[in-house]
């Protein structure tokens, strides 16, 4: 056993399981001990302990205390030997008490590594309801060990930076003695869990993966020990840690920047289209019914339907525009101008433009500049992401049919092409939305005349939103994430877990606004208004978490031509008065950190938020009502 004591926390390795201890006050957190740290290799798994050589020594520095592990010369099952060598260093930092754990490669020879699972799981296995585990998969999530359901499968398999988790961390907290882990360097990492329906346990565990073919770089996590906290108090000392590496930008900064954020608080969103055209090729292409691949809507009617919702007192507006150019929704980009001709071309793009405006109302683009379709005028593929074996990935999933990737150190340059083309045409840009690029995980090239690794992904990314901002457009993207904030405005929705599956799915756990907690006032996010049942109202969730309105969404009223039907006037009508209650609520908290959440029943059906100016949210989910009191 090696032992280190520093700021009040003690830190144990066993040399034998290779597993660590932490102790803080009487709070003990230790790695299960089912768990064995690993590499998951493409011929098997190889274990620390597999190593021929192995070493620990304590260190201490100007900075901390810690422990030194060295490992060299693996035994594999076939008996030969890789002399692959790391190094693990868990130390504790003396001034904040913070518990950094390292892993660094010194020799990549030997193994063919998919994925190293370091540091390790805790043991957290009592089946009791104030033991509960945050993932920040969505908008996020509180799942108790009692809880009835498993939990299923996570998108990107919980990949940092992705729809999988908004944020790179995760917590623990048993009896409000609680961790906070974070992915110091999150850009090629994630996290995976368990939790069978019914408990008894949640265990949790992150994942690092090689860049370009190999770990190559320095990969950082650190927990945080907590005594008598929650959910608040995890996410607020995540938000410090936020403020810390500069990713905290809040919308009043933003708006010092770019002013007309302002006209975007409190709009409802009007989502809709021009022209769809799905290519044979495509997997969503309809053999059967080869009419339902192509639809056009005039750049005049999506004017006149505008024009309506003002005539019936929809007061501040945002329209996103899908298919305006002419090959058609998710067709050839980036090479996606003109503006659809058959719909009216740029003259008719212009006159709705021009109307939105006169209206009041906000204007903006569906653009893309990750999918790289084969269909696009001026596709390269030298301009393609290059994976480290030197192939180039592809696929037929989208409407515009076969594609690659584009590196994203190329997207900068599209954007500033394409934009500058709109505005020679008089399109006077509001907003614009870039496609998924905070969904989907960052992309890696290993062309050596764009060579690029996910991190410098993440920055080019920004870089087009930044190139937005600075022209007075405002960026949005497909949802929401923590390394997007220093520049993204908006986004198409930040929801939770359950509202992007079957109405009625059985939910993961206890859905909870972590991402809010963090970051409500640094990013404008619009919510489902879907009733989806008499017992779910997903305005209750646009409410709470102090959102804007989807009042239309993918021309859900066909018949919307100024002369409705009785029964579509009457439920376009009862959405208006929906979404004014929301989009007033945003008015006044747009700018407002949400500063707490409360669970206030057991099963997690009465929930109630509260923001810096006072202003609190309840909401009742088994009777679906809400109460606003503000301060």
């Amino acid at each position: 056993m090696v032992s280190i004591t520093c700021k009040g926390i003690t830190v144990k390795l066993d040399d034998e399981t290779l597993c660590y201890e932490f102790s803080k006050d009487s709070t003990v957190w230790r790695w299960r001990k089912e768990y064995r740290p690993r590499i998951e290799c493409e011929d098997g798994t190889v274990y620390f302990s597999d190593a021929k050589n192995i070493w620990h020594k304590q260190i201490r520095s100007g900075v901390g205390e810690g422990i030194l592990s060295h490992y060299e010369n693996f035994t594999l099952a076939d008996g030969k030997t890789a002399s692959y060598a790391f190094e693990t260093l868990v130390w504790i930092e003396a001034t904040t008490g913070h518990v950094y754990c390292e892993w660094m490669p010194l020799k990549e020879e030997g193994l063919k590594i998919k994925a190293v699972r370091w540091p390790g799981e805790m043991a957290f296995d009592e089946p009791k309801k104030t033991w509960y585990t945050l993932i920040n998969e969505g908008q996020g999530l509180l799942i108790p060990n009692t809880w009835p359901n498993e939990l299923g499968s996570i998108a990107f398999d919980g990949t940092f930076g992705t729809e999988g988790s908004y944020m790179p961390w995760y917590a623990q907290v048993k009896d409000r003695s609680g961790y906070l882990l974070i992915a110091v360097t999150p850009w090629n990492a994630g996290w995976k869990a368990e939790h069978p329906a019914g408990g008894p346990y949640t265990h949790i565990g992150v994942h690092m993966e090689p860049s370009l073919g190999k770990m190559d770089y320095r990969r950082v996590f650190r927990y945080t020990f907590l005594e008598n906290c929650d959910h608040n108090d995890i996410c607020k000392e995540y938000r410090h840690y936020a403020k810390e590496k500069g990713l905290l930008k809040t919308l009043a900064e933003k708006a010092a920047k770019n002013p007309s954020i302002h006209e975007l608080i409190g709009c409802s969103v009007f989502h809709t289209g021009i022209k769809k055209s799905v290519q044979p090729e495509s997997r969503f292409y309809d053999k059967n019914h080869p009419e339902n691949n192509e639809s056009l809507n005039t750049f005049a009617e999506r004017e006149k339907e505008a024009r309506t919702l003002h005539e019936l007192g929809v007061k501040k507006l945002y329209m996103h525009l899908d298919g305006w150019g002419q090959p058609g929704y998710d067709n050839q980009h980036p090479d996606y101008t003109p503006a659809c001709k058959e719909a009216g071309g740029w003259e008719g793009m212009k006159s709705l433009v021009d109307a939105m405006h006169e209206m009041g109302y906000l204007f903006g683009i569906h653009d893309q500049y990750r999918d790289y379709y084969f269909a696009a005028k001026t596709f390269d593929k030298e301009y393609a992401i290059q994976l480290a074996d030197g192939s180039i990935p592809q696929h037929h999933m989208w409407a515009g049919g076969e594609q690659t990737y584009l590196c994203a150190t190329q997207a900068p340059y599209y954007v500033k092409r394409n934009f500058t083309v709109l505005k020679e045409h008089g399109i006077d840009m509001d907003c614009a939305y870039l496609d998924v690029f905070t969904c989907n995980e960052g992309d890696e090239c290993d062309n050596p005349h764009h060579r690029m690794t996910r991190k410098e992904c993440y920055a080019y990314r920004n870089e087009c939103f930044e190139y937005l901002l600075t022209n007075n457009i405002l960026p949005s993207s497909e949802e929401a994430n923590d390394w997007s904030m220093p520049s993204l405005v908006f986004c198409h929705y930040a929801p939770y877990n359950f509202m992007l599956k079957a109405p009625g799915q059985p939910k993961y756990g206890i859905p909870v606004p972590l991402f809010n907690l963090v970051f409500h006032d640094c990013l404008i996010i619009p919510w489902l208004m879907d009733k989806v049942s008499e017992k779910e109202d997903y305005m209750l969730y646009a409410l709470l978490n102090g959102g804007i309105p989807y009042l239309l969404r993918d021309g859900a009223y066909p018949g919307m031509d100024g002369a409705f039907a009785e029964n579509q006037r009457e439920k376009l009508m009862e959405d208006i008065k929906r979404s004014e209650t929301v989009a007033e609520l945003h008015e006044k908290i747009a700018m407002q950190e949400m500063t707490r959440h409360e669970i206030l029943d057991e099963d997690g059906l009465i929930q109630k938020s509260s923001f810096a100016d006072g202003t609190t949210v309840t909401v009742d989910f088994t009777k679906n009502t809400y109460e606003i009191i503000a301060d």
